[in-house]
């Protein structure tokens, strides 16, 4: 800080000073009440200049100090520069430095959660290319080998393959839809029974094929929701109860309702879910033990499923016993509760 910056700091207290010099002179001059000589007002002018001026010496060189420490950091190239300011000299400078402090700590958590999620959104685009690559491979595969005639077979092997790449694109379509929701929804009265209905046509092969029953109890229900979003939705748990359940298997779905909310059940008695994973199944890219040991899962579908059941107003819960089944629940909360979802 140069002394021209410091007096043009200082100046309304430099103002002051002359305005009051002046007023104080005057009425000791003025005063006929008073006697005093005329060196004697230009000494206690002299003496009152001489105090102020020792003030503004002292002030100029600390603060010409405090501010050639901070110009210092300024040019720094320290990356926690902020923890090294100086000591503050007064009680503003002091605030001023808390608010900055505060500041750079939050800036820095959001910097901190940005690139947090940069990496974990690398991650799961580098999981999603592994995972596409095989239903690829599988289907250039069945076709090299049946250029001369295509069985029925292998047609449907290759249905099924071309069906995984086009849920993994929808997945992987959806997830990056998922920031701007606010732009791409519609609320209506939706019809449960045709939103499964749709979904089981959608993966009705893969039911034939792999002979699992599906049974559907009371869905004569509606609920308010995006139709599409919420297809896509049970797409994902129809889907993941398809995955792991095995030859044979069956997998239920109906829906219930009572005072608080109306819920749609996807129930299978495939593999379960271990107890220790059942509280993360929702984590982004959590594949717990069943994603090892089938090597099938990139851990994004429930993850998906979750944050746009939230986000539509709706909550998703799961019950799991391994080895014996897995329901995964669907709740709409009456109109009044959705705050409390």
């Amino acid at each position: 800080m140069s002394l021209k910056e410091y007096l043009l700091d200082q100046r309304y207290l430099i103002i002051f000073y002359i305005t009051l010099m002046a007023f104080v002179t005057a009425v000791v001059y003025l005063d006929p009440a008073v006697k005093i000589w005329i060196e004697d007002i230009l000494y206690m002018n002299i003496g009152a200049f001489f105090l102020f001026f020792i003030y503004l010496s002292g002030s100029y060189w600390t603060r010409r100090k405090y501010y050639r420490d901070i110009n210092a950091l300024i040019h720094s190239e320290q990356n926690e520069a902020i923890y090294s300011l100086p000591e503050p000299i007064n009680n503003g400078q002091k605030l001023f430095q808390q608010l900055l402090i505060k500041m750079y700590s939050i800036q820095k958590g959001q910097i901190e959660q940005a690139y947090a999620e940069k990496k974990e959104n690398f991650e799961y685009i580098c999981s999603w290319v592994h995972e596409i690559k095989t239903p690829i491979s599988v289907s250039t595969l069945l076709i090299e080998k049946n250029k001369d005639g295509i069985s029925e077979d292998y047609l449907s092997s290759l249905d099924e393959e071309i069906k995984k790449i086009d849920g993994l694109v929808e997945q992987v379509l959806y997830y990056s839809r998922l920031e701007d929701f606010a732009h791409d929804y519609f609320i209506n009265e939706c019809d449960v029974r045709m939103l499964v209905n749709e979904t089981i046509k959608k993966h009705a092969k893969i039911f034939i094929n792999r002979n699992i029953r599906i049974e559907l109890g009371m869905l004569d229900i509606t609920v308010t929701s995006d139709k599409k979003w919420l297809l896509f939705i049970l797409d994902q748990i129809v889907s993941n109860s398809l995955k792991y359940s095995p030859q044979g298997g069956l997998i239920n779905i109906f829906a219930e309702k009572d005072e608080k909310e109306k819920s749609v059940i996807i129930e299978d008695n495939g593999v379960g879910i271990k107890a220790e994973d059942i509280e993360r199944v929702f984590d982004r890219g959590f594949t717990g033990y069943n994603g090892r040991l089938f090597g099938k899962s990139t851990g994004m579908g429930l993850y998906l499923v979750k944050k746009l059941a939230r986000k539509l107003g709706h909550d998703v819960t799961i019950e799991s016993v391994y080895g014996e089944y897995t329901r995964v629940i669907i709740h709409f909360p009456k109109l009044g509760d959705y705050l409390k979802v």
